[in-house]
């Protein structure tokens, strides 16, 4: 996984995360690599992984079961759907809406393409 420095790594490694739960490589109910595992496969310390599986456990997207390790919650694809959504909303849309205004770019354009 290549890193962008304009972003915390552990919030890259759960949009990660988050995109293989939306497209069902990690289906719901179904149990996750460990900690130690994921960081070894991302090539990353085990506290990063622990930090993004504390993140995406706060958003109820998985959960822990303690001694047998963590498992995508049953609605994690629609909660992951709502939060994506929103934050495309708010925060890309408007500025994908400013520069198509600067360039002069109309919508019919866009959706003719």
């Amino acid at each position: 996984m290549d890193f962008n420095e304009h972003k915390p790594i552990y919030l890259q490694i759960s949009d990660n995360i988050c995109e293989k739960i939306l497209t069902e490589e990690w289906p719901a109910d179904e149990r996750i690599p460990s900690v130690r595992e994921l960081g070894s496969n991302l090539g990353v310390n085990p506290n990063t992984i622990m930090r993004t599986y504390e993140h995406l456990e706060n958003l109820d997207i998985i959960s822990n079961k303690r001694g047998v390790g963590f498992f995508v919650e049953n609605e994690a694809k629609s909660k992951i759907v709502k939060i994506q959504r929103d934050q495309f909303l708010k925060e890309e849309l408007p500025l994908i809406i400013k520069k198509m205004s600067l360039l002069g770019i109309k919508p019919s354009e866009v959706f003719n393409c």
